[in-house]
C-alpha cells in the first residue's frame, strides 16, 4: 500500500504565489522598468498556510 504525503495546503489569498513584482510604469536609466516587490500579509511569503493543528475552531 503505497504512502501519501501530506500536502501542504495553499494560501486562499495569494493562491500560491506568494510574491509578485508590479511594474511602476517608470524606468531606469539602463531601460529596465522600476519594480516593487509585494508579499502577501496573509502568509507572510510562504505560499502555505497554518497546518490544522495550529488553527483554533471558533464555534460549535
Amino acid at each position: 500500500m503505497p504512502q501519501h504525503a501530506p500536502t501542504a495546503r495553499v494560501c486562499r489569498d495569494c493562491d500560491g504565489f506568494p510574491t509578485v513584482a508590479i511594474t511602476t510604469g517608470t524606468r531606469h536609466s539602463d531601460g529596465t522598468r522600476a519594480t516593487l516587490r509585494v508579499t502577501c500579509p496573509t502568509c507572510k511569503g510562504t505560499g502555505t498556510t497554518a497546518p490544522a493543528a495550529n488553527l483554533h475552531r471558533i464555534g460549535r
